[in-house]
């Protein structure tokens, strides 16, 4: 297809070779490959444009600075988000995560509250509120997967009373790469007053939607995991909620005024912003989600994809002793990412030999260990697509699958 190669094109990670064979990536659920777009503008930026943001008045610091910003604004594009007020730039989602759970933790969380979980949740969307939680003697209440890797809605709408101050689920499984009824869950939340995180990590690549529509009250995603570099990331959140909310650091940037005796700070998005910030990785959103946006609008990308995630469903179970977890009822909710174990075989050491056959896969616990132990005592193996990846590549990794498998066995 004429249209994934001019996509492989823009990506020269996908052009080596692993083991002197072409490299097979399939592990981009963990992170995503960078378009040249993306490339080109981190270089010039770090090789010229490369100066403090807000802080100075000279040329060098204006063109970091709105460069910077319009990263920020391609976001909350993006997102479909009212302000640019509304987007806070973290170093991960992992930071957005922490920043929530510490930040509104303080402020809405006290003895005897709770906090509502997936069972399939990162481990950055399980600690984070444990620490809350265990400061301020609040309690996590889990809502359980099926073996599908589905949750019951009804079943979340029993789990709603009064002490339920807030609900953080994913919006797609790392794991299971099933997507979560996300507008259902916010609509039954916000019938009892509750608001609704969402942690948009694997929902941010492969899901068509826009915040007002969810109406989530807070959205976090990583830019590694949506063509941009490592160490930024962003939470969106309503800007009711967000002026409410302490700030999480303090530092420079993030202040108005500044004595011994108090400090008043600095309006949004800037209040959650202290210190000096990735300001090249924040720059770089810009081109990364523009990229995103041109494939988002693409019905012929979008029905590739859902054939390829058809085509790997189809090609997995027909392995002996395969089993995939994360298979929904309803295709039209499983995004391609595929974790699986196999009778008889150890996870590590089918990712090991894939590797020496140039396929690059996950395996182990994922970051979503009492997710995993629910399932497999040993962890899993997961393979995940991207656009750029293709049925070759498919049929690569599967004949590479096999022939592991019967190595081992």
């Amino acid at each position: 297809m004429e249209t994934i190669n001019q996509i492989r094109a823009q990506f020269s990670a996908l052009q080596q070779q692993v083991y002197g064979k072409p490299l097979v990536y399939f592990d981009n659920a963990a992170t995503s490959q960078k378009p040249l777009t993306v490339l080109e503008l981190q270089q010039r930026m770090s090789s010229g444009i490369n100066a403090n943001i807000h802080r100075a008045v000279h040329k060098l610091s204006a063109d970091a600075t709105e460069l910077y910003e319009t990263g920020r604004d391609e976001v909350r594009k993006y997102l479909g988000a009212d302000s640019r007020e509304q987007i806070i730039f973290t170093s991960g989602a992992t930071a957005s995560l922490n920043l929530v759970a510490s930040s509104f933790g303080h402020q809405f969380l006290k003895n005897g509250d709770k906090v509502i979980l997936s069972e399939a949740e990162h481990h950055s969307n399980i600690v984070p509120w444990q620490i809350i939680c265990e400061r301020v003697g609040a309690q996590i209440m889990v809502l359980p997967v099926n073996i599908r890797g589905e949750i019951s809605v009804d079943q979340f709408s029993e789990m709603l009373d009064e002490k339920v101050k807030i609900v953080a689920i994913t919006h797609a499984s790392n794991v299971l790469g099933v997507v979560n009824p996300i507008k259902e869950i916010v609509q039954i939340a916000h019938s009892k007053g509750v608001p609704v995180l969402v942690d948009g990590a694997q929902g941010i690549i492969h899901c068509d939607f826009s915040v007002k529509d969810l109406d989530c009250d807070f959205y976090v995603f990583s830019g590694h995991k949506i063509y941009a570099p490592t160490g930024i990331g962003i939470l969106y959140g309503k800007k009711e909620l967000l002026e409410k909310m302490p700030p999480y650091m303090g530092g420079g940037d993030m202040v108005d005024t500044v004595t011994f005796e108090k400090t008043t700070y600095a309006p949004l998005p800037l209040k959650f912003e202290a210190g000096t910030p990735n300001f090249i990785g924040a720059a770089c959103l810009a081109p990364a989600l523009q990229f995103a946006s041109s494939v988002r609008q693409s019905a012929e990308i979008k029905l590739y994809e859902r054939e390829m995630t058809a085509y790997m469903i189809k090609e997995l179970e027909n392995i002996e002793g395969l089993t995939i977890w994360g298979n929904p009822s309803n295709r039209e909710l499983k995004i391609p990412v595929f974790s699986f174990t196999v009778e008889g075989t150890h996870p590590s050491d089918l990712a090991q030999l894939l590797d020496k056959m140039g396929v690059a896969v996950r395996s182990g616990l994922m970051c979503a260990e009492p997710l995993i132990r629910k399932f497999s005592a040993v962890g899993m193996v997961r393979a995940s697509l991207a656009p750029y990846n293709t049925k070759e590549e498919i049929e690569i990794f599967i004949a590479g699958l096999k022939r592991a498998i019967k190595m081992l066995r």
